[in-house]
């Protein structure tokens, strides 16, 4: 059984929230605050997170990194914010997805099953195990990244993204593709996604993020990886 955390100080969508994802044979623990969460994350350890960013307690901002210290579980962000700079803030932490208030929940149910998929172990073959560059070193197996020798630490959706690129070096991946390989959906709107992702991946693997060498965008069409 897939186990959802629930951080929400709202009563009504906690119910609502905890009524569907039962319905459809999820496991829920609920948090109405900061401290709560994190204390039900140790101890229960969710396959999921979704996370309202305004607790009474803390910053949902704060919630994310204290995760990211020693969990690479999905966090899914519920928030009425709507600003860019909020949702950057929250992906920069290591939020996987970034979903804005009010949402069907259709919507919400698809980005949890996307973001329950991308911590699934895919098959690989043997060719593709391991992907070495003069700046870093990429173990599909392990999922492990090591640039200058240091291990680099991913989400799970940078992972993912990153993994879907390298495995077919060279080869186009569309954004289309991409966006409904890694979140779900494949709405063109949702490019801006990409765009953050990729910003982060290049930051952390490139030399110049500004002039990439390894993730290649092909403006209007999507991405590519170079060997």
């Amino acid at each position: 059984m897939t186990r959802v955390l629930v951080v929400e100080d709202d009563p009504q969508l906690v119910r609502a929230l905890v009524i569907n994802l039962q319905a459809r044979r999820y496991g829920v623990d609920a948090a109405p605050d900061g401290a709560t969460a994190l204390r039900l994350a140790a101890a229960r350890r969710p396959d999921v997170v979704m996370l309202d960013l305004g607790l009474p307690d803390m910053d949902g901002v704060d919630v994310i990194r204290a995760l990211r210290g020693w969990s690479r579980v999905p966090v899914l962000v519920l928030s009425a914010r709507q600003a860019s700079d909020e949702k950057v803030a929250a992906l920069d932490a290591g939020a996987d997805d970034y979903i804005t208030k009010p949402f069907s929940m259709d919507e919400l149910l698809a980005r949890l099953r996307a973001a329950v998929r991308r911590t699934e172990d895919a098959p690989l073959v043997p060719e593709t195990t391991r992907v070495e560059t003069d700046d870093f070193s990429i173990d599909l197996l392990a999922k492990k990244v090591v640039r200058n020798g240091r291990d680099v630490r991913l989400t799970p959706t940078e992972w993912h993204l990153l993994e879907i690129l390298v495995v077919s070096p060279g080869r186009l991946i569309t954004q289309t593709h991409l966006l409904q390989e890694v979140w779900g959906v494949s709405q063109s709107n949702k490019t801006n996604y990409l765009r953050v992702y990729m910003a982060q991946l290049r930051r952390k693997l490139e030399t110049d993020p500004a002039h990439p060498r390894y993730l290649i965008t092909e403006p209007g069409m999507g991405y590519r990886f170079e060997g």
